[in-house]
């Protein structure tokens, strides 16, 4: 399972998904979509793009998490 910190990473920055759709050229529903965990895959440049915004790395706005039932 990944873990999307968006929202947290967002709120830590008190940045809206309107200012982070302008500062990053990606669209509102983009944005909002990330930030709700509607998402089905992410584009690479989508990613890059908010990680130079939120000055983080990859693994900061997701996490992976093994599922209990793999061994």
């Amino acid at each position: 399972m990944l873990k999307n910190h968006l929202s947290k990473l967002m709120g830590e920055k008190r940045y809206s998904i309107v200012e982070v759709s302008r500062k990053t050229g990606l669209t509102t529903s983009t944005i909002s979509n990330l930030y709700n965990d509607k998402v089905k895959r992410l584009d690479f440049d989508t990613l890059e793009k908010l990680c130079k915004l939120l000055n983080c790395n990859t693994q900061d706005i997701l996490e992976y998490i093994p599922d209990e039932t793999q061994e």
